[in-house]
């Protein structure tokens, strides 16, 4: 599918990257109101899905997921949700494992290839809540469990009619890479507490297996992932992780209408993460890639943001189709 030319065009103020970026994650507010509903997982854990619904009863939904070390209540999740409700479209915000504020009863929790909790999520919006079609929108993280889960070997039930993925590191250890330098330090910092004040939440339940001193001893992201994500979720080690789970991997085989939109400017993401080759030899692939935005920083006037506005005309045009 050719590649999209973007229309984006931030206020002049947030065409710096890291300036998108930290407005949005830390100054922007979106109100909506939305009712909890715990779902058992097919390994008997849980998740806390929040909902928000349109006006009029709906057959349609979106299934929203946050990214790392977010919930169901960060703007880039209810503003989605919002729009979509204003549209006629209800909405689940999914909570990752341990993120809706209280912790799983597992070791393991999430990570970036696990789509087994989406797929859960997504068969119980069509055989409990009996929505005949459903669309989802991964974030960053998210994005990446929802490119992996429409293209990666499984039958994607027919009521899935769309999906999109913002500000997606898709190749994994090439995120990874950019996030260890120095012009992103003080945002592996902030993963890095959140991630470790979980696992000292975690240590409670598991002494014999979280210590202070393995703790103590987890200085970057990455060696977080070697140390708990890769081990705790079956993985050799925290490269085994990356591989398996970035969703690059699995974009050719994707059958769907799926729209990617990655900002050039965004300090998160390597060369690898804009995957040109794959979108021009997929027809069900649309990618985007609009000069400004930083990581989910795709800021336009009056609180609706670019991804969002977009989201909701990709969903429109097919089903104009």
């Amino acid at each position: 599918m050719p590649i999209l030319q973007s229309t984006f065009k931030p206020p002049f103020q947030f065409k710096n990257g890291f300036i998108s970026t930290v407005y949005s994650g830390l100054f922007r507010k979106v109100k909506l109101e939305q009712s909890r509903e715990r779902i058992e997982t097919r390994d008997d854990d849980f998740l806390d899905l929040d909902w928000s619904f349109s006006e009029e009863k709906s057959k349609e939904v979106i299934i929203l997921l946050h990214g790392l070390e977010g919930h169901a209540q960060r703007p880039y999740v209810t503003g989605t949700a919002k729009l979509f409700n204003n549209h006629g479209v209800d909405a689940v915000c999914v909570n990752f494992r341990g993120c809706s504020g209280e912790g799983n009863r597992f070791y393991n929790s999430y990570h970036s290839g696990a789509t087994n909790d989406l797929d859960d999520v997504v068969k119980y919006c069509i055989e409990q809540k009996q929505y005949s079609k459903i669309y989802i929108k991964g974030i960053s993280l998210g994005g990446n469990i929802t490119l992996k889960y429409v293209g990666e070997n499984r039958v994607v039930p027919a009521e899935v009619k769309a999906a999109i993925a913002i500000s997606v590191p898709v190749d994994l250890n090439g995120s990874a890479t950019e996030l260890h330098k120095f012009k992103n330090k003080a945002f592996a910092i902030r993963f890095r507490k959140h991630l470790l004040d979980k696992l000292r939440v975690k240590q409670v339940q598991f002494p014999e297996i979280l210590k202070d001193v393995n703790l103590n001893d987890i200085k970057t992201l990455r060696e977080f992932d070697e140390f708990y994500t890769s081990k705790a979720h079956g993985f050799e080690d925290a490269m085994d992780y990356y591989k398996k789970s970035s969703s690059l991997q699995f974009l050719n085989r994707i059958e769907i209408p799926t729209l990617l939109i990655n900002a050039l400017n965004d300090s998160f993401l390597s060369a690898e993460c804009y995957p040109v080759k794959a979108a021009k030899q997929n027809e069900n692939l649309f990618l985007e890639m609009p000069n400004h935005g930083g990581h989910v920083g795709f800021i336009q006037k009056g609180n609706i943001y670019y991804n969002e506005k977009r989201a909701i005309e990709f969903v429109n045009a097919l089903k104009k189709n």
